[in-house]
């Protein structure tokens, strides 16, 4: 497979740095782009010296006309592979829920991904070539509560990819969801830290009763297993596959 260049949302930490690492390390260019462009920095220079090649962009994902000026900034690096991994969480009952908040979470998560396919689509179908991975979430398909607006975008996020299946059907280009259940990450360990509050329980026990109870496999997937499933989605062999949940959740939703 020849090197792709993958622009990946989130890229500085969490699930899109460590997919950002794992797709470098198979030859491919990562475009590190996140709002905090030092983060991105960091995460690019980390990158080069682990041997892979990256560079680090600015973005704010919810600023239409910034997001719309990418693909001409890009125009040596054109994008072949976008990755719509930024995301944030509020945990709040919805009486609670700061509206600001509520439309925060939406604007990242869903409106995000639809600007970022919007202005790297024109490329892809220009070179008959491209491939769309969203990061969604267990909670793309099950719900929990305080989540609302997480839960909400999520689910948004495969009514959307099934509808640019559609759309893409004419050319080379898929798109398709990636959903795992909790991975260990630093906004994981914020969850917790809040669902202990809000439920007066201990960190322990909202791992063990409430985010892994309804998990046969009892276990926190891994980043490297979400990396290995985006690496088979943007090969030759998935060319066929688009509009699909990628399900990675231990056995969840067989019950």
């Amino acid at each position: 497979m020849k090197p792709l260049n993958i622009f990946i949302t989130g890229g500085a930490s969490g699930i899109g740095l460590g997919i950002a690492e794992s797709l470098a390390a198979e030859g491919h260019h990562i475009i590190v782009a996140d709002i905090n462009l030092d983060a991105a920095q960091s995460a690019a220079d980390q990158i080069n010296d682990q041997g892979g090649s990256a560079q680090a962009i600015e973005v704010n994902v919810c600023d239409a006309a910034r997001v719309g000026e990418l693909a001409s900034e890009l125009k040596d690096t054109p994008v072949d592979v976008l990755v719509n991994n930024a995301g944030i969480q509020h945990v709040s009952k919805i009486e609670d829920f700061p509206p600001e908040k509520w439309q925060q979470l939406i604007n990242i998560m869903l409106v995000g991904p639809a600007l970022l396919t919007q202005a790297f689509l024109p490329g892809m179908r220009e070179r008959d070539f491209g491939r769309i991975v969203n990061v969604g979430s267990i909670h793309s398909v099950i719900a929990s509560p305080y989540k609302s607006a997480y839960v909400a975008a999520k689910h948004g996020l495969l009514g959307f990819a099934k509808t640019i299946a559609l759309e893409t059907g004419d050319c080379n280009v898929t798109i398709n969801t990636l959903c795992p259940a909790y991975v260990k990450t630093p906004l994981v360990e914020k969850q917790i830290a809040a669902q202990a509050k809000e439920n007066n329980m201990s960190e322990e026990d909202v791992v063990n009763k409430i985010m892994l109870e309804p998990m046969p496999k009892k276990s926190f997937i891994s980043v490297e297993e979400l990396a290995d499933t985006a690496k088979f989605l943007i090969s030759p062999n998935a060319r066929n596959i688009t509009g699909q949940t990628m399900i990675l959740d231990g056995g969840w939703t067989a019950r």
